[in-house]
C-alpha cells in the first residue's frame, strides 16, 4: 500500500471539489483530489448540469428550425430521435472533461481514481477498480461528493422502461409517451426537453403548483408554456405503485387514477453521496437524505473536515457549489471567506427562468410597499429579430426609495439577463436603485435593454 501525505485532500471533482482544490493549490498547499468515476467533472459534468443543458440546447434548436418560416420554405419539419440528439450533446461533455483535467495538471494537483473511505480522521483509503489501495494522509479534508437521484425502494429501476434523471441519459430510443413523476426543477426541465422532441408527457406534481418558490406570475407562465407544448400537468398527486411490463409502464396514483406510457422518469429528490465514505469510522453522521451539516465556515462536526456542494443540501446548484468550495477552502487557508446565502435561480426549461431576491408573495406577506416594473420581450427589437418573443422581465422595487427588491425573468437568455439586476441589487445604499436603468445607455438591440423598458414602466407607476 502506497502512502501519500498532503495538506489538503478533496473528495470529488465536481464544481465544489474543483474550486476547493485549485484554490488550495494556488495558495501553496500540496493537494490531492479523489474521483470515483473514470473521468473528472463529477455528476455535474457527466450526469446532471452539463448533459441536460447541452441536450436542452439541441432540442431548442430543433424547435426553432421546425417553427421558423424561412426554414419551412426549404422543406418539411424534421424529426430527431432522442439518442441522436444526446449523441451530439456528448461533445460538450468531452470538451468539459478535457478542460478540467488540464486544470489539475496545470496546478500540480495529484488525481487519484477510486472510492475514498475514512480510516481515521486524517487518513483516507482509496480503492480503485483493480482493488489496489492507496493511503492518503491529510491535514485537512474537503468532502465534495455531490448527490445522486433519490430512488425509492418500491420502484424497480432495473426495469428497462423505468428511469431516474441519471439513467435517462442512456435512453436508446424515443418514447411516444412519457410519465415524469416529480415537478421540481429537474422534472420541469425534462418535460420541456421531451415535449420539444414531440413526446407526449404527463408531468405528475405532488404539490398544488409548479415550482412554488418562484414568483407566482412566472410559475403560471411556465405552466402555460408547458401545456402549450403538449405537457399534461397533474397537481396534488402521489403514486401508489409503478408497474413495468414489456411494452410500457403503468403508474397507479393514490387518487385512484391509472396512467400508462412507454417510459417512466422518476425526478423527485436527490440523495447526498456519503454512504461509501465510512463516516461511522470517524463519528460523522449524515441525515436521512445523505447530507452533511456544516457551520458558517463549511466545517462539519470535525473541525478539520469540511463539506461543500450538493452533499450539504440547499441550494444544490452548480453555481453555488463553485462558491461553496472556494469559500470553504479560503476558511481552511485562514483567508477571508463568505457563506453563500444569495444565489440566483437558473431553471433551464424552454423558455428558461431565472430570478434573484424576493417575489411578490414574500413582499406582500412582509407588508413591504413595493411596485412592479415590467417589460415584455415581444416588444423588444432583439426578441423580434431572433423570434424569441416569449417571456418578460419583472423588477420589484420599493415605492418610496426605488430600491430593487427582486428580479424575475422568464424567456430566452433569462439566466444571463438576471445578472445585470443582481449586480445593481447588491450595491450599497442609494446605488441600488431603479434609476440606474434609466440613466444608463444599453446596447440596442439587446435583450438587456428590457431593463430600461421595465424601469420606465415602473417609474410611470410611482406617484
Amino acid at each position: 500500500m502506497a502512502v501519500y501525505n498532503y495538506d489538503v485532500v478533496v473528495i470529488g471533482t465536481g464544481p465544489a471539489g474543483e474550486s476547493a482544490a485549485i484554490n488550495a493549490a494556488k495558495h501553496g498547499k500540496r493537494v490531492a483530489v479523489v474521483e470515483k468515476q473514470p473521468l473528472v467533472g463529477g455528476n455535474c459534468t457527466h450526469w446532471g448540469t452539463i448533459p441536460s443543458k447541452a441536450l436542452r440546447h439541441q432540442v431548442k434548436q430543433i424547435m426553432a428550425f421546425n417553427t421558423n418560416r424561412m426554414f419551412r420554405d426549404i422543406g418539411e419539419p424534421r424529426w430527431f430521435s432522442f439518442p441522436k440528439v444526446m449523441e451530439r450533446s456528448r461533445v460538450t461533455i468531452e470538451q468539459q472533461v478535457a478542460m478540467r483535467t488540464n486544470f489539475y495538471a496545470r496546478n500540480r494537483i495529484d488525481l487519484f481514481s477510486g472510492v475514498a473511505r475514512f480510516q481515521d480522521e486524517h487518513t483516507l483509503l482509496v480503492r480503485d477498480g483493480q482493488d489496489a489501495t492507496d493511503q492518503l494522509v491529510a491535514e485537512k479534508v474537503v468532502i465534495a461528493t455531490g448527490s445522486r437521484p433519490y430512488r425509492p425502494a418500491d420502484i424497480d429501476f432495473r426495469h428497462p422502461r423505468i428511469y431516474c434523471s441519471d439513467t435517462i441519459l442512456s435512453l436508446n430510443h424515443t418514447p411516444r409517451t412519457l410519465i415524469i413523476f416529480g415537478a421540481g426543477v429537474i422534472g420541469c426541465e425534462y418535460a420541456s426537453i421531451f415535449s420539444g422532441l414531440g413526446v407526449k408527457v404527463d408531468l405528475i406534481n405532488n404539490r398544488g403548483s409548479l415550482l412554488s418558490f418562484l414568483d407566482d406570475e412566472i410559475s403560471d407562465a411556465l405552466s402555460y408554456h408547458l401545456r402549450k407544448h403538449g405537457v399534461l400537468i397533474r397537481h396534488n398527486e402521489e403514486y401508489d405503485r409503478v408497474e413495468g411490463d414489456e411494452s410500457g409502464v403503468i403508474v397507479h396514483l393514490k387518487s385512484g387514477k391509472k396512467l400508462r406510457a412507454d417510459a417512466f422518469l422518476w425526478a423527485n429528490g436527490r440523495t447526498g453521496n456519503t454512504d461509501q465514505l465510512g463516516l461511522e469510522t470517524i463519528g460523522l453522521e449524515a441525515n436521512g437524505r445523505g447530507q452533511l451539516a456544516v457551520d458558517e465556515h463549511y466545517r462539519t462536526a470535525i473541525g478539520h473536515i469540511y463539506a461543500a456542494g450538493d452533499v450539504i443540501g440547499w441550494p444544490s446548484l452548480a453555481s453555488a457549489a463553485y462558491d461553496q468550495g472556494l469559500n470553504a477552502c479560503d476558511e481552511l487557508l485562514d483567508r477571508d471567506y463568505r457563506f453563500v446565502t444569495e444565489v440566483p435561480t437558473g431553471i433551464y426549461t424552454i423558455p428558461e427562468i431565472s430570478s434573484f431576491g424576493r417575489n411578490e408573495r414574500e413582499l406582500t406577506e412582509a407588508k413591504v410597499p413595493y411596485e412592479v416594473a415590467q417589460a415584455f420581450f415581444k416588444d423588444t427589437a432583439r426578441a423580434q429579430i431572433t423570434g424569441d418573443t416569449v417571456g418578460m422581465l419583472k423588477i420589484l422595487f420599493h415605492q418610496q426609495s426605488l430600491e430593487i427588491l427582486g428580479i424575475h425573468c422568464f424567456g430566452d437568455q433569462a439566466s444571463e439577463i438576471v445578472h445585470i439586476g443582481q449586480a445593481i441589487m447588491q450595491q450599497k445604499g442609494e446605488a441600488n436603485s431603479l434609476k440606474y436603468f434609466v440613466s444608463t445607455t444599453f446596447n440596442y438591440p439587446t435583450m438587456a435593454e428590457a431593463y430600461r423598458v421595465a424601469a420606465q414602466n415602473g417609474l410611470n407607476r410611482v406617484f
